[in-house]
C-alpha cells in the first residue's frame, strides 16, 4: 500500500470544526465498551476513514453520524450486521474495513471459518435472516441494474422485513462510500506488531 495521501491530523493541528468532529468520533459510542480496533494511534492521529473525515468536516460531521446510526441505532442484530460489512468489505477489497469489521465480527460471534468464507464469497447461514442479508448485500454490490422488480423486493422483503432491507440498502451504500475514500486516499490496514 502506498503511502496515505492526505496528512494525518494531530490534535494540535485541528480547527473548531475537525476538533468538534475529532471529540465526536472518540467521546462518542464507538469510544465506549470493548475497543476492537483502534480509532486513534498513539499520537492521537485517527485511524482509517475517521482520519480522512476530518479533512472536510461539513461532510465528515454527518457521514460519521450516519456510520454511528448504522452502527449503534438498527434494527440489525451484531451478527448480521458484521456480515454485512465484511461483505460489502471483501467485495470492494477494503483492507482496513476487513481489518477493523473482522475484529468486531469476533465479538459478535463470527467464527474464523465465516470470516474466511466472507472474505473468500463462499459464505452461508443457517440462520434465514443472515443468508438472506448476504445475498442482499452481493446483489447490491454485483449488479450494473440497481432496479428490483416487484417480485424480487417482495421476496426479500418477505425474508428480512422492509425495515431491515432499508437499512442494509443504506449499509451497503454507506460502506461503499468508506472503502472508495479508503482507497483514493490510499489509507490501508494498520501494520502489524
Amino acid at each position: 500500500m502506498p503511502h496515505e495521501r492526505l496528512p494525518r491530523l494531530s490534535e494540535t493541528e485541528l480547527t473548531p470544526e475537525q476538533r468538534m468532529l475529532y471529540e465526536t468520533i472518540t467521546s462518542g459510542p464507538r469510544s465506549a465498551g470493548p475497543q476492537h480496533f483502534p480509532l486513534h494511534d498513539a499520537a492521537g492521529t485517527l485511524n482509517g476513514p475517521f482520519g480522512l473525515m476530518l479533512h472536510s468536516p461539513g461532510i465528515g460531521t454527518p457521514l460519521q453520524e450516519l456510520g454511528a446510526a448504522l452502527r449503534y441505532r438498527t434494527t440489525l442484530d451484531a451478527r448480521t450486521r458484521e456480515i454485512s460489512i465484511l461483505t460489502v468489505a471483501a467485495a470492494m477489497a477494503s483492507a482496513y474495513e476487513t481489518y477493523a469489521h473482522e475484529r468486531v465480527g469476533r465479538a459478535a460471534g463470527l467464527t474464523d471459518a465465516e470470516l474466511a468464507a466472507l472474505r473468500d464469497g463462499s459464505f452461508t447461514s443457517t440462520s434465514p435472516v443472515e443468508q438472506a442479508a448476504h445475498a442482499v448485500c452481493r446483489r447490491l454490490l454485483a449488479s450494473a441494474d440497481p432496479a428490483w422488480d416487484d417480485e424480487e423486493y417482495e421476496r426479500t422483503a418477505r425474508a428480512l422485513g422492509a425495515e431491515h432491507l432499508l437499512e442494509l440498502t443504506t449499509l451497503v451504500g454507506y460502506y461503499r462510500t468508506l472503502a472508495q475514500l479508503l482507497h483514493v486516499f490510499a489509507v490501508g490496514a494498520p501494520e502489524p506488531g
